[in-house]
């Protein structure tokens, strides 16, 4: 019998973990795929390719062509497209896929969480809540939402520099996570912040910083998640091994 090829979508913690556990069995052949956004990215075993598929036409192309038994769909949880063609292109080519997405955060005891839509919606947020100085975590490529406000100072963290800056007042940190809460403690601190603003990916790579907030009293603007995919979900990378496991028994019947 030969190797089971699985097609694993990255750009989380969880595809990282899922890659070095599919790896190290036997009986797979593994093909991790990147969007190609982010320049520095994480080591990876397997078969790696980076950039787009060219739409669900062409996924289930790709997905034919190289005879992919299965595909596990680890992007972020704030991917908004990807989730939605891959759904699609494994009902088309008859593959096996699911979707890993970790839980998200929920505010806890003290607390002050104003939760929004969109980008959008967090910007007029950081108006209406008179903010001045804002830590701003929504990734290099999603800032132009917040262009309008002048008034406002940011600091922004991102993995690589924001290129062009439409922000008229800012200062960019470059780092990855995880991040420990005495240092987030120390960084909101030092810049004198007074609302954070942040995507609700979950997970523990990025809490730290929300930790620090509810310590300090700083108010958070968490955006939503997009409306979830048609692939079947699983919280864990754990939980995808399991599922994958059991494709193998013949026990997984593809979600519509």
């Amino acid at each position: 019998m030969s190797d089971r090829r699985v097609l694993l979508l990255a750009g989380s913690t969880e595809a990282s973990a899922i890659a070095r556990e599919v790896d190290g069995r036997g009986g797979y052949e593994l093909i991790v795929s990147f969007a190609g956004r982010t320049k520095s990215r994480v080591d990876m075993p397997g078969e790696v390719r980076v950039g787009g598929f060219g739409g669900i036409d062409g996924l289930v192309t790709y997905l034919r062509a190289e005879r992919v038994d299965a595909l596990i769909d680890a992007t972020h949880p704030f991917a908004a497209t990807m989730p939605h063609h891959a759904s699609e292109a494994c009902r088309i080519a008859g593959v096996a896929g699911v979707r890993v997405c970790r839980p998200p955060w929920s505010p806890g005891a003290g607390d002050q969480w104003h939760a929004v839509a969109d980008l959008d919606a967090a910007a007029a947020a950081i108006e209406s809540l008179g903010a001045r100085r804002v830590f701003l975590t929504t990734g290099r490529q999603e800032l132009a939402p917040f262009a309008g406000l002048d008034d406002v100072f940011f600091l922004v963290r991102t993995i690589e520099p924001p290129d062009p800056m439409p922000l008229p007042s800012a200062t960019v940190i470059l780092d990855r996570g995880p991040f420990d809460l005495a240092a987030e403690r120390r960084l909101l601190v030092d810049h004198d912040i007074d609302l954070v603003v942040s995507k609700n990916s979950g997970g523990s790579a990025t809490a730290a910083k929300l930790e620090a907030a509810r310590e300090l009293g700083i108010p958070v603007v968490m955006v939503d998640r997009p409306a979830p995919a048609g692939l079947s979900t699983v919280a864990t990378a754990a939980d995808a091994l399991a599922w994958l496991a059991e494709l193998d028994q013949g026990g997984v019947v593809q979600a519509g």
